[in-house]
Protein backbone atom coordinates (compact mmCIF):
# COMPACT_ATOMS: atom_id res chain seq x y z
CA UNK A 1 0.00 0.00 0.00
CA UNK A 2 1.40 3.51 -0.68
CA UNK A 3 0.58 6.65 1.23
CA UNK A 4 0.10 5.08 4.21
CA UNK A 5 0.71 7.94 6.71
CA UNK A 6 -1.98 10.05 5.35
CA UNK A 7 -4.36 7.22 5.42
CA UNK A 8 -3.41 6.46 9.27
CA UNK A 9 -3.55 10.55 9.85
CA UNK A 10 -7.34 10.55 8.55
CA UNK A 11 -7.84 7.19 10.49
CA UNK A 12 -6.56 8.76 13.61
CA UNK A 13 -8.25 12.08 12.99
CA UNK A 14 -11.25 9.57 13.28
CA UNK A 15 -10.70 7.59 16.48
CA UNK A 16 -9.20 10.81 18.87
CA UNK A 17 -12.11 13.23 17.23
CA UNK A 18 -9.51 15.98 16.50
CA UNK A 19 -6.73 16.03 14.33
CA UNK A 20 -3.30 14.53 15.89
CA UNK A 21 -0.90 17.09 17.20
CA UNK A 22 2.32 15.04 15.28
CA UNK A 23 3.73 14.15 12.04
CA UNK A 24 3.75 10.92 10.78
CA UNK A 25 6.61 9.31 8.43
CA UNK A 26 5.41 5.88 7.35
CA UNK A 27 7.72 2.67 5.97
CA UNK A 28 6.57 3.70 2.12
CA UNK A 29 8.62 7.18 2.45
CA UNK A 30 4.97 9.17 3.13
CA UNK A 31 4.16 11.66 5.47
CA UNK A 32 1.08 13.78 6.52
CA UNK A 33 0.84 16.19 9.53
CA UNK A 34 1.20 20.07 10.41
CA UNK A 35 4.62 20.73 9.45
CA UNK A 36 7.32 21.55 11.94
CA UNK A 37 5.45 18.76 14.47
CA UNK A 38 6.53 16.22 16.04
CA UNK A 39 8.24 13.86 13.60
CA UNK A 40 6.88 9.99 14.62
CA UNK A 41 8.35 7.37 12.44
CA UNK A 42 6.56 4.07 11.77
CA UNK A 43 9.77 2.01 10.51
CA UNK A 44 7.30 -1.62 9.91
CA UNK A 45 3.88 -2.40 10.12
CA UNK A 46 4.86 -4.38 13.27
CA UNK A 47 4.44 -1.03 14.88
CA UNK A 48 0.88 -1.21 13.89
CA UNK A 49 0.19 -4.44 14.60
CA UNK A 50 1.91 -3.94 18.31
CA UNK A 51 -0.80 -1.09 18.53
CA UNK A 52 -3.36 -3.18 17.40
CA UNK A 53 -2.71 -5.64 20.26
CA UNK A 54 -2.07 -2.80 22.60
CA UNK A 55 -3.55 0.12 21.95
CA UNK A 56 -2.44 2.39 24.84
CA UNK A 57 0.48 3.51 26.66
CA UNK A 58 2.38 -0.18 26.83
CA UNK A 59 1.80 -0.55 23.06
CA UNK A 60 3.46 2.44 22.43
CA UNK A 61 6.45 1.60 24.37
CA UNK A 62 6.62 -1.76 23.16
CA UNK A 63 6.49 -0.13 19.57
CA UNK A 64 9.24 2.13 20.35
CA UNK A 65 11.99 0.36 22.71
CA UNK A 66 12.17 -2.19 19.55
CA UNK A 67 12.82 0.29 17.31
CA UNK A 68 9.37 -0.38 15.14
CA UNK A 69 8.66 3.51 15.95
CA UNK A 70 11.13 6.39 16.42
CA UNK A 71 10.61 9.59 17.10
CA UNK A 72 12.91 12.31 15.40
CA UNK A 73 14.04 15.59 17.32
CA UNK A 74 13.72 15.57 21.11
CA UNK A 75 11.89 12.74 22.34
CA UNK A 76 10.75 14.77 25.35
CA UNK A 77 9.08 17.73 23.42
CA UNK A 78 7.03 14.62 21.68
CA UNK A 79 5.81 13.61 24.32
CA UNK A 80 5.12 17.00 25.68
CA UNK A 81 3.00 17.78 22.85
CA UNK A 82 0.77 14.83 23.33
CA UNK A 83 0.22 14.92 26.61
CA UNK A 84 -0.62 18.82 26.17
CA UNK A 85 -3.42 17.80 23.30
CA UNK A 86 -4.69 14.71 25.52
CA UNK A 87 -5.03 17.48 28.46
CA UNK A 88 -6.12 20.64 26.59
CA UNK A 89 -7.78 20.15 23.38
CA UNK A 90 -9.51 17.16 24.81
CA UNK A 91 -9.58 14.52 22.29
CA UNK A 92 -11.45 12.32 23.47
CA UNK A 93 -12.36 9.54 21.38
CA UNK A 94 -16.04 9.25 19.87
CA UNK A 95 -18.07 6.04 19.71
CA UNK A 96 -16.90 4.31 16.55
CA UNK A 97 -19.51 3.84 14.18
CA UNK A 98 -19.52 0.59 12.12
CA UNK A 99 -18.16 2.20 9.16
CA UNK A 100 -15.15 2.95 10.62
CA UNK A 101 -14.40 0.13 12.03
CA UNK A 102 -14.61 -0.99 8.41
CA UNK A 103 -12.40 1.71 7.27
CA UNK A 104 -10.06 0.81 10.80
CA UNK A 105 -10.19 -3.17 9.46
CA UNK A 106 -9.28 -2.33 5.81
CA UNK A 107 -6.64 0.28 6.56
CA UNK A 108 -4.84 -2.61 9.05
CA UNK A 109 -5.16 -5.33 5.91
CA UNK A 110 -3.88 -3.14 2.99
CA UNK A 111 -1.07 -2.37 5.74
CA UNK A 112 -0.12 -5.53 6.74
CA UNK A 113 -0.90 -4.78 10.48
CA UNK A 114 -3.33 -7.94 10.60
CA UNK A 115 -1.41 -10.80 12.37
CA UNK A 116 -0.03 -12.45 15.16
CA UNK A 117 0.41 -11.18 18.54
CA UNK A 118 3.95 -9.50 18.22
CA UNK A 119 5.99 -10.98 21.08
CA UNK A 120 6.73 -8.83 23.95
CA UNK A 121 10.29 -6.94 24.24
CA UNK A 122 13.07 -9.10 26.19
CA UNK A 123 13.27 -5.87 28.38
CA UNK A 124 10.25 -6.07 29.77
CA UNK A 125 9.90 -7.34 33.57
CA UNK A 126 8.64 -10.99 33.72
CA UNK A 127 7.40 -11.62 37.64
CA UNK A 128 5.86 -14.41 39.22
CA UNK A 129 4.32 -15.24 42.61
CA UNK A 130 2.59 -12.81 45.38
CA UNK A 131 2.87 -9.51 45.22
CA UNK A 132 5.44 -8.02 47.36
CA UNK A 133 6.63 -11.81 48.90
CA UNK A 134 9.77 -11.08 49.41
CA UNK A 135 10.70 -13.44 46.46
CA UNK A 136 9.44 -10.93 43.55
CA UNK A 137 10.30 -8.14 45.53
CA UNK A 138 13.71 -9.49 44.97
CA UNK A 139 13.34 -10.16 41.45
CA UNK A 140 11.34 -6.46 40.93
CA UNK A 141 14.80 -5.32 42.16
CA UNK A 142 17.35 -7.31 40.27
CA UNK A 143 15.39 -6.48 37.21
CA UNK A 144 16.26 -3.05 37.49
CA UNK A 145 19.34 -2.10 39.55
CA UNK A 146 21.25 -5.56 38.51
CA UNK A 147 21.52 -4.40 34.89
CA UNK A 148 24.90 -3.06 34.74
CA UNK A 149 26.78 -1.20 37.13
CA UNK A 150 29.51 0.11 34.64
CA UNK A 151 25.70 1.36 32.45
CA UNK A 152 24.90 2.83 35.79
CA UNK A 153 28.88 4.56 35.81
CA UNK A 154 28.15 5.93 32.83
CA UNK A 155 24.97 7.59 33.58
CA UNK A 156 25.57 8.25 37.14
CA UNK A 157 27.91 10.77 38.74
CA UNK A 158 31.52 9.41 40.29
CA UNK A 159 29.26 8.44 43.75
CA UNK A 160 26.54 6.44 41.80
CA UNK A 161 23.63 8.50 43.25
CA UNK A 162 20.94 6.92 41.90
CA UNK A 163 18.17 9.71 43.24
CA UNK A 164 17.65 13.23 43.30
CA UNK A 165 20.18 15.63 43.55
CA UNK A 166 19.64 19.03 45.69
CA UNK A 167 20.60 21.56 43.42
CA UNK A 168 22.18 24.36 45.91
CA UNK A 169 23.50 26.55 43.01
CA UNK A 170 22.18 27.59 39.59
CA UNK A 171 25.27 28.05 38.53
CA UNK A 172 26.18 26.48 35.02
CA UNK A 173 29.50 24.91 36.68
CA UNK A 174 27.44 23.92 39.26
CA UNK A 175 27.79 19.59 37.91
CA UNK A 176 25.67 16.82 38.63
CA UNK A 177 28.29 15.65 41.12
CA UNK A 178 28.06 18.62 43.62
CA UNK A 179 24.35 18.33 43.50
CA UNK A 180 24.57 14.76 44.33
CA UNK A 181 27.05 16.19 47.37
CA UNK A 182 24.91 18.54 48.35
CA UNK A 183 21.95 15.91 48.54
CA UNK A 184 24.17 13.84 50.63
CA UNK A 185 25.50 16.52 53.21
CA UNK A 186 21.74 17.61 53.56
CA UNK A 187 20.42 14.17 54.49
CA UNK A 188 23.37 14.54 57.30
CA UNK A 189 22.76 17.36 58.68
CA UNK A 190 19.28 16.85 58.84
CA UNK A 191 19.94 13.10 60.64
CA UNK A 192 22.41 15.47 62.88
CA UNK A 193 25.01 12.79 62.80
CA UNK A 194 27.77 12.91 64.77
CA UNK A 195 31.13 10.85 64.93
CA UNK A 196 30.57 7.16 65.74
CA UNK A 197 26.42 7.45 65.06
CA UNK A 198 24.88 4.43 64.33
CA UNK A 199 22.92 4.59 61.43
CA UNK A 200 20.93 2.17 59.25
CA UNK A 201 20.67 2.81 55.67
CA UNK A 202 17.43 1.00 54.04
CA UNK A 203 17.91 0.39 50.30
CA UNK A 204 21.79 1.78 49.77
CA UNK A 205 22.02 1.09 46.09
CA UNK A 206 25.67 1.97 45.31
CA UNK A 207 26.59 3.24 48.71
CA UNK A 208 26.58 7.05 47.86
CA UNK A 209 25.35 7.99 51.39
CA UNK A 210 27.09 5.12 53.41
CA UNK A 211 30.06 5.86 52.07
CA UNK A 212 29.35 10.05 52.53
CA UNK A 213 28.41 9.48 56.25
CA UNK A 214 31.51 7.09 57.00
CA UNK A 215 34.11 9.20 55.72
CA UNK A 216 32.80 13.10 56.53
CA UNK A 217 30.59 11.97 59.35
CA UNK A 218 32.56 9.41 61.07
CA UNK A 219 29.50 7.41 61.37
CA UNK A 220 29.01 3.80 61.95
CA UNK A 221 26.59 2.06 59.13
CA UNK A 222 24.50 -1.26 58.66
CA UNK A 223 23.65 -0.67 54.60
CA UNK A 224 21.03 -3.13 53.31
CA UNK A 225 20.01 -3.77 49.88
CA UNK A 226 18.08 -6.28 47.52
CA UNK A 227 20.68 -6.15 44.68
CA UNK A 228 23.50 -8.25 44.84
CA UNK A 229 25.90 -5.89 42.67
CA UNK A 230 25.21 -3.34 44.09
CA UNK A 231 26.08 -4.81 47.80
CA UNK A 232 28.78 -6.17 45.91
CA UNK A 233 29.97 -3.25 44.41
CA UNK A 234 29.36 -1.00 48.19
CA UNK A 235 32.02 -4.00 49.94
CA UNK A 236 34.40 -3.63 47.14
CA UNK A 237 34.70 0.34 48.11
CA UNK A 238 34.30 -0.33 51.56
CA UNK A 239 37.43 -2.03 51.84
CA UNK A 240 38.69 -0.16 49.40
CA UNK A 241 38.95 2.37 51.13
CA UNK A 242 39.92 1.22 54.72
CA UNK A 243 36.48 1.63 56.11
CA UNK A 244 35.37 -1.93 57.04
CA UNK A 245 35.97 -1.15 60.56
CA UNK A 246 32.86 1.36 60.52
CA UNK A 247 30.56 0.19 57.66
CA UNK A 248 28.65 -3.59 57.40
CA UNK A 249 26.93 -3.84 54.07
CA UNK A 250 24.40 -7.00 53.36
CA UNK A 251 21.53 -8.70 51.36
CA UNK A 252 18.67 -8.13 53.17
CA UNK A 253 15.12 -7.45 52.92
CA UNK A 254 13.93 -4.72 55.13
CA UNK A 255 11.48 -7.27 56.80
CA UNK A 256 14.38 -9.26 57.99
CA UNK A 257 15.91 -6.33 59.85
CA UNK A 258 16.03 -7.42 63.29
CA UNK A 259 18.37 -5.28 65.43
CA UNK A 260 17.33 -1.57 66.79
CA UNK A 261 18.91 1.02 68.65
CA UNK A 262 19.88 2.91 65.34
CA UNK A 263 20.69 6.69 66.01
CA UNK A 264 19.88 7.40 62.48
CA UNK A 265 17.86 5.73 59.92
CA UNK A 266 17.43 6.88 56.51
CA UNK A 267 16.18 5.38 53.20
CA UNK A 268 16.13 7.16 49.70
CA UNK A 269 14.09 6.42 47.34
CA UNK A 270 13.13 2.89 48.33
CA UNK A 271 9.97 3.02 49.33
CA UNK A 272 8.56 3.26 46.46
CA UNK A 273 9.38 -0.45 45.98
CA UNK A 274 7.47 -1.53 49.19
CA UNK A 275 3.59 -1.75 48.10
CA UNK A 276 0.64 0.05 49.45
CA UNK A 277 -0.82 -2.61 51.21
CA UNK A 278 3.13 -3.47 53.05
CA UNK A 279 3.75 0.12 53.73
CA UNK A 280 2.37 0.58 57.23
CA UNK A 281 4.75 -2.61 58.00
CA UNK A 282 7.56 -0.66 56.78
CA UNK A 283 6.85 2.43 59.09
CA UNK A 284 6.97 -0.02 62.02
CA UNK A 285 10.29 -1.14 61.11
CA UNK A 286 11.85 2.08 60.50
CA UNK A 287 9.98 3.00 64.13
CA UNK A 288 11.37 -0.48 65.75
CA UNK A 289 14.74 0.69 64.45
CA UNK A 290 15.29 3.74 66.12
CA UNK A 291 16.16 4.37 69.39
CA UNK A 292 14.10 6.70 71.59
CA UNK A 293 14.98 10.45 69.91
CA UNK A 294 16.56 8.89 66.64
CA UNK A 295 15.95 10.78 63.88
CA UNK A 296 14.59 9.34 60.53
CA UNK A 297 14.91 10.51 56.30
CA UNK A 298 12.76 9.23 53.91
CA UNK A 299 13.39 10.71 50.17
CA UNK A 300 10.73 8.98 48.36
CA UNK A 301 8.43 9.76 45.33
CA UNK A 302 4.75 11.04 45.03
CA UNK A 303 1.92 11.41 42.92
CA UNK A 304 -0.46 14.14 43.27
CA UNK A 305 -4.20 13.36 44.66
CA UNK A 306 -5.39 13.44 41.25
CA UNK A 307 -2.16 12.32 39.16
CA UNK A 308 -0.82 9.29 38.04
CA UNK A 309 2.16 7.54 39.25
CA UNK A 310 4.22 5.59 36.93
CA UNK A 311 1.91 4.17 34.49
CA UNK A 312 2.31 0.70 32.44
CA UNK A 313 5.73 1.48 31.01
CA UNK A 314 7.39 2.33 34.13
CA UNK A 315 5.83 -0.63 35.83
CA UNK A 316 6.95 -3.01 33.36
CA UNK A 317 10.06 -1.67 32.36
CA UNK A 318 11.95 -0.28 34.56
CA UNK A 319 10.07 -0.24 38.65
CA UNK A 320 7.78 -3.27 38.19
CA UNK A 321 5.61 -3.55 41.03
CA UNK A 322 6.55 -0.04 42.49
CA UNK A 323 3.66 2.13 44.21
CA UNK A 324 3.79 6.00 44.15
CA UNK A 325 0.54 8.07 46.69
CA UNK A 326 0.21 11.66 47.99
CA UNK A 327 2.96 13.23 50.57
CA UNK A 328 0.30 13.49 53.18
CA UNK A 329 -0.98 9.70 52.45
CA UNK A 330 2.74 8.36 53.30
CA UNK A 331 2.83 10.88 56.52
CA UNK A 332 0.04 9.82 57.43
CA UNK A 333 1.43 6.02 57.89
CA UNK A 334 4.60 7.23 59.54
CA UNK A 335 2.35 8.69 62.24
CA UNK A 336 0.05 5.79 62.31
CA UNK A 337 3.42 3.86 63.00
CA UNK A 338 4.38 6.25 66.61
CA UNK A 339 6.77 8.52 64.41
CA UNK A 340 6.43 12.38 65.09
CA UNK A 341 6.84 14.28 61.63
CA UNK A 342 9.22 17.63 62.01
CA UNK A 343 9.83 18.63 58.22
CA UNK A 344 9.26 17.49 54.61
CA UNK A 345 10.85 19.52 51.57
CA UNK A 346 10.00 19.13 48.13
CA UNK A 347 12.64 18.47 45.77
CA UNK A 348 10.37 17.97 43.06
CA UNK A 349 12.37 20.92 40.30
CA UNK A 350 15.72 19.08 41.60
CA UNK A 351 14.45 16.04 40.43
CA UNK A 352 13.66 17.71 36.62
CA UNK A 353 16.95 18.83 36.69
CA UNK A 354 18.90 15.76 37.76
CA UNK A 355 17.37 13.51 35.41
CA UNK A 356 18.31 15.75 32.54
CA UNK A 357 21.67 15.44 33.56
CA UNK A 358 21.53 12.16 33.29
CA UNK A 359 19.33 11.97 29.91
CA UNK A 360 22.44 14.58 28.69
CA UNK A 361 25.37 11.86 29.67
CA UNK A 362 22.87 8.65 28.22
CA UNK A 363 22.40 11.22 24.54
CA UNK A 364 26.19 11.79 24.72
CA UNK A 365 27.65 8.50 25.31
CA UNK A 366 24.92 6.47 23.61
CA UNK A 367 27.39 4.46 21.69
CA UNK A 368 28.68 3.63 24.65
CA UNK A 369 26.01 2.71 26.14
CA UNK A 370 24.88 0.49 23.43
CA UNK A 371 27.69 -1.77 23.85
CA UNK A 372 26.80 -1.70 27.07
CA UNK A 373 23.35 -2.70 27.62
CA UNK A 374 22.00 -3.06 24.07
CA UNK A 375 20.18 -0.90 21.47
CA UNK A 376 16.43 -1.81 23.16
CA UNK A 377 17.53 -1.65 26.98
CA UNK A 378 19.27 2.24 25.79
CA UNK A 379 16.06 3.17 24.04
CA UNK A 380 14.08 2.01 27.58
CA UNK A 381 16.13 4.39 29.28
CA UNK A 382 15.55 7.31 26.69
CA UNK A 383 12.15 6.68 26.59
CA UNK A 384 12.29 6.00 30.55
CA UNK A 385 14.42 9.60 31.23
CA UNK A 386 12.28 11.53 28.88
CA UNK A 387 8.79 10.73 30.20
CA UNK A 388 10.26 11.23 34.15
CA UNK A 389 11.56 14.32 33.44
CA UNK A 390 8.43 15.31 31.78
CA UNK A 391 5.89 14.42 34.64
CA UNK A 392 8.30 16.24 37.57
CA UNK A 393 8.34 19.13 35.27
CA UNK A 394 4.61 19.03 34.86
CA UNK A 395 3.80 18.35 38.71
CA UNK A 396 2.52 14.81 37.65
CA UNK A 397 4.96 13.45 40.32
CA UNK A 398 6.91 15.08 43.04
CA UNK A 399 9.71 13.85 45.67
CA UNK A 400 10.00 15.11 49.55
CA UNK A 401 12.29 14.39 52.04
CA UNK A 402 10.54 13.60 55.00
CA UNK A 403 12.00 14.24 58.58
CA UNK A 404 11.27 12.61 60.99
CA UNK A 405 11.88 11.35 65.43
CA UNK A 406 10.87 8.80 67.32
CA UNK A 407 9.64 10.15 70.44
CA UNK A 408 10.88 8.48 73.64
CA UNK A 409 8.23 7.11 75.99
CA UNK A 410 6.83 10.32 77.97
CA UNK A 411 6.22 11.81 74.36
CA UNK A 412 9.49 14.05 73.87
CA UNK A 413 11.24 14.18 70.98
CA UNK A 414 13.96 16.75 70.07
Amino acid sequence: MKNVAPALTDLLAHALGGRPPIRLRAWDGSQAGPPGAPLVVLRTPRALRRLLWQPDELGLAQAYVTGDLDVEGDLSDALRTLWDAARERGLHPPAPTPAARARAALLALRTGAIGPRPPAPATQARLSGTLHSKTRDKAAISHHYDLSNDFYALLLDPTMAYSCGYWASDDPAHTLADAQRDKLDLICRKLRLTPDARLLDIGCGWGSLTLHAAEHHKARVDAVTLSAEQRDHVRALVTGRGLDDRVRVELRDYRDLDSGGYDAVATVEMGEHVGDAQYPAFAAVLHRALRPHGRLLVQQMSRGANAPGGGPFIEAYIAPDMHMRPLGHTIGMLEDAGLEVRHAESLREHYTRTIDAWRDRLETLWPQAVDLVGEETARVWRLYLAGSSLAFAERRMGVDQILAVRPAADGSAR
